[in-house]
């Protein structure tokens, strides 16, 4: 076997889509059938999305995808103006994002790792495997542990992961660990600079929740930091509501995609009727004919009222592959050229004198 260092060699390249013009690919696709027709509308609903000024875009992130290289694509998308708030999984942002905000990487695991065989090995190494994606354990601690330290310098009250969140963007430029400053650039850090709101609706299932269990434990019965799950879900609806023209950008499904579907019914449940999401992709390989969540097709959504059917496209492809094609095809035509800045998070804040 390996050692450890032998094994964490090969790093993880963020995938850059403003050095790939796919155009022309992404146009040729149109005239094709299956996933690649599927694939050029999905581009093309995404282009008119940024087109549409009184849109505001919300992006959802399922699956472990800043792992796989897609990093870069979401910094460059909150940077440019082409998402306006993020509902996420906390593994996406602090596991993976926020990990290597402090100067950590992913690394690519070879195909004997990939089968499975020495994950046995891997655990006495402390190494953590995501298919054929490799992570230190030891790092991931010092994660852990750097969000335990953000939660004790929180006065103690619920929060909203937003508002978390947009602790943890204040943390990475407090403590230097920004571009300007030889860091590394990162989904938080770009929310946290453009007033992007991020949302991750099950907080607690990645290191902040190890962060927060550690910092609770130790407060004892004293005030703790606490998350507030309902808070989340209000404040995203205060969004829709005050941007009724919205679409959405979904990659994966799960509790990301139901939960920025669901703020169209809660806006109508507190007495304002707000439209369907006017524009609405999503990126899986899940299997409608199961029933679950994270399948059910965006037309069955409009059922539930939460999605109108004009501008909606399902597209049934791995992350990795779809993505750069959707989001180049944007980015190459100057979709955002345009665009104004939202900083919704801004409309979030308590106003002071």
């Amino acid at each position: 076997m390996a050692t450890k260092k032998e094994l964490l060699q090969q790093p993880i390249q963020h995938i850059d889509i403003k050095q790939h013009n796919v155009v022309p690919l992404v146009d040729a696709m149109q005239h094709m059938a299956y996933s690649s027709r599927d694939l050029a509308r999905a581009a093309s609903i995404y282009e008119r999305m940024l087109r549409d000024q009184d849109c505001g875009v919300i992006l959802c992130l399922a699956g472990s995808l800043i792992s796989a290289g897609l990093k870069q694509i979401f910094v460059d998308l909150i940077r440019n103006n082409m998402v306006d708030a993020v509902v996420s999984t906390g593994a996406n942002i602090v596991d993976q994002d926020f990990f290597e905000a402090l100067g950590f990487r992913h690394w690519i695991a070879d195909d004997v790792m990939k089968a499975g065989t020495e994950d046995g090995k891997l655990r006495d190494l402390m190494i953590d495997r995501i298919y054929d994606t490799l992570i230190d354990e030891e790092e991931l601690r010092e994660c852990d542990e750097t969000t335990h330290k953000i939660a004790d310098s929180l006065t103690p009250r619920p929060y909203s992961s937003r508002e978390f969140i947009r602790e943890m963007g204040a943390y990475l430029t407090k403590n230097g660990k920004i571009p300007q400053q030889g860091g590394v650039d990162s989904i938080v850090l770009s929310a946290y600079e453009k007033d992007v709101p991020i949302f991750c609706p099950a907080f607690s299932d990645c290191s902040a929740g190890f962060g927060l269990v550690a910092h609770q434990h130790a407060r004892g019965d004293k005030p703790k930091v606490s998350l507030d799950s309902a808070k989340d879900f209000y404040e995203l609806t205060q969004l829709k509501i005050a941007n009724p023209t919205t679409g959405l950008l979904m990659i994966g499904g799960g509790v990301p995609k139901n939960f920025a579907q669901d703020i169209v019914v809660a806006a109508d449940i507190l007495g304002t009727e707000a439209p369907m999401h006017k524009y609405a992709i999503q990126i899986t390989v899940a299997d409608v004919r199961d029933g679950a969540l994270s399948s059910s097709t965006l037309k069955e959504a409009s059922s539930w009222g939460k999605v109108d059917t004009t501008f909606e496209q399902m597209v049934y492809s791995e992350a990795t592959i779809a993505l750069p094609l959707v989001t180049g095809y944007a980015w190459h035509k100057q979709a955002h050229a345009a665009r104004r800045e939202r900083r919704w998070a801004r409309l979030l804040e308590p106003v002071t004198a």
